[in-house]
């Protein structure tokens, strides 16, 4: 997305980084032309990705999973590491 020149102008000036405008546009609520990222959100924000933090951890310890679907329908699921036993 574009930006104009006033926008530039107001992030340097406010130290509003790209990334923040990101999370903003990610997290915040719509209201009208604007999107509002408040105190609330953002603690909402940080505790969902607190619990993606230990699910992506968990995963990191497994070696990683595997989830089989078709057209929108979840077959099954398994450790990454686990479809290698008969090989060599």
């Amino acid at each position: 997305m574009s930006k104009t020149r006033h926008i530039q102008k107001r992030m340097s000036q406010r130290g509003i980084t790209e990334n923040m405008l990101k999370i903003v546009k990610q997290f915040g609520i719509k209201q009208g032309e604007r999107i509002i990222l408040n105190k609330k959100a953002i603690q909402k924000a940080l505790k969902e990705l607190e619990a993606l933090n230990q699910s992506l951890q968990s995963l990191h310890v497994k070696g990683g999973a595997v989830l089989v679907e078709d057209r929108n329908t979840q077959i099954t699921c398994f450790d990454l590491d686990s479809y290698k036993r008969g090989q060599k």
